[in-house]
Formats: structure tokens, C-alpha cells, sequence
């Protein structure tokens, strides 16, 4: 986008100056405080130190935008290693949690294992029922509502 700028910029400038070249080109005094110049083409001056801005600007706002974007940049690969380093960690917390709760099933003795397995049978069995129920109501309230 700025470069399309810069080309319609510097194409009116150039324009500007085939169209206005005698206005250009016109004699003028020009003083700088110490010392005086007669017969310089004053419009060129212009014309020329306006080109020069233009370009100076161009360059000044894509060293702007470059800086922008490396910063973005460094920003996105410290967040990067941030995640993996924490996924890492997060992994080897999950690790410890699975040999401790192993340790723990292990250390247990078989009588309570055998209560475990009651308890999960039970679960299971009270999860079916209540998917049933669920299913039931389900099927009472499609053919109310129809």
C-alpha cells in the first residue's frame, strides 16, 4: 500500500513538473542568511527537496513497520518456547500423578481392590439405568410434543 503511494506520489511530482517546466526553470534570488544566490531555479529546489521528503518518509515508515514486525516476531518465539517449556512441565506433573496413583492402587490390599471393583461395577450400573431413564424421557417427550 505505501509503495502504491509512494509511485502516485512521485508520479504527480513528475507531472507536476513536465506540466510547469518554465515555472520551474524561472530564475530566482535565493539567500541562505550568509550568502546570496541570484539565478537559481527556485521551483526546481522545491520540487526536488519535496521528492526527496517523500522518499525519506517512505523509507523512515517501512524501517518503522520492519521494526514492528521483529518485535511481533521475538515476541511470538518467546511466547513459543514459553509453551513448550510449560507443556513440558504440565507432562512430567501428569507422569508423577500416574506413578503416585499407581503406587497408591498397588500399596492397596486385595480386599479393597475387590471393594473397588464392586464400587466401579455398581457405577457402570447406575450409569446405564440413568442412560435408559434419559432415553425413556426422551422418547415420552418427542411423542407429547410430536
Amino acid at each position: 500500500m505505501r509503495t502504491a503511494v509512494l509511485i502516485v506520489i512521485v508520479v504527480l511530482l513528475g507531472l507536476f513538473a513536465v506540466l510547469n517546466t518554465n515555472a520551474l526553470m524561472f530564475p530566482h534570488t535565493l539567500s541562505l542568511g550568509f550568502v546570496t544566490y541570484r539565478g537559481v531555479p527556485m521551483g526546481l529546489i522545491l520540487l526536488i527537496l519535496a521528492t526527496l521528503l517523500t522518499l525519506l518518509f517512505y523509507f523512515w515508515a517501512g524501517i518503522a513497520s520492519l521494526r514492528a514486525q521483529a518485535d511481533s516476531a521475538k515476541l511470538l518465539r518467546e511466547m513459543e518456547t514459553l509453551r513448550s517449556s510449560l507443556d513440558s512441565a504440565e507432562g512430567s506433573r501428569f507422569a508423577q500423578l500416574q506413578n503416585h496413583l499407581d503406587s497408591r492402587l498397588s500399596a492397596l490390599p486385595s480386599s479393597q481392590g475387590d471393594e473397588l471393583a464392586a464400587v466401579n461395577a455398581r457405577i457402570d450400573a447406575l450409569q446405564r439405568d440413568v442412560s435408559l431413564q434419559l432415553a425413556q424421557l426422551d422418547d415420552y417427550l418427542k411423542r407429547r410434543l410430536g
